[in-house]
């Protein structure tokens, strides 16, 4: 789990412990990014949102293809984020697809400056590349 900020940690995919783990360390809410099925053996969305629920964790699915980030899934882990009633653990395969979002969504709303992406993902150990290629092709 790494810190992104008071409100926002990233973390590569989740399974039942690492969400009770979490729970113990005060996370109020866990937004997976995941899509269903991405490889064998991944824990579903599903199971880790009953999971969740059962340690009193909200828990919101916005599953993002790799490549393929739309302005709805932005806006919609943004409003994860904002209506959590305290910090979320928002997990992909790698952390990668989760902190592109938030990145997106800073800069969009003018809190990051598009320049300052992939310093941002470098100090999270993320290549954040694909945030700054979305902004070019979505955001003038």
């Amino acid at each position: 789990m790494r810190k992104v900020s008071e409100r926002l940690h990233i973390a590569p995919q989740l399974n039942a412990d690492d969400i009770r783990k979490a729970k113990r360390e005060g996370i109020a809410a866990i937004v997976n990014n995941r899509p269903d099925g991405e490889e064998p053996g991944q824990p579903m969305a599903a199971g880790n949102a009953a999971v969740a629920a059962a340690e009193g964790l909200g828990y919101v699915h916005i599953p993002v293809v790799p490549g393929r980030i739309s302005l709805e899934q932005v806006r919609g882990f943004q409003r994860a984020l904002a209506d959590a009633p305290g910090p979320v653990l928002a997990h992909c395969k790698t952390g990668t697809r989760s902190a592109t979002l938030h990145a997106i969504g800073e800069v969009l709303d003018g809190r990051m400056a598009k320049a300052d992406v992939i310093a941002f993902g470098r100090g999270l150990g993320l290549d954040l590349s694909g945030a700054v290629a979305w902004l070019d092709a979505n955001h003038r």
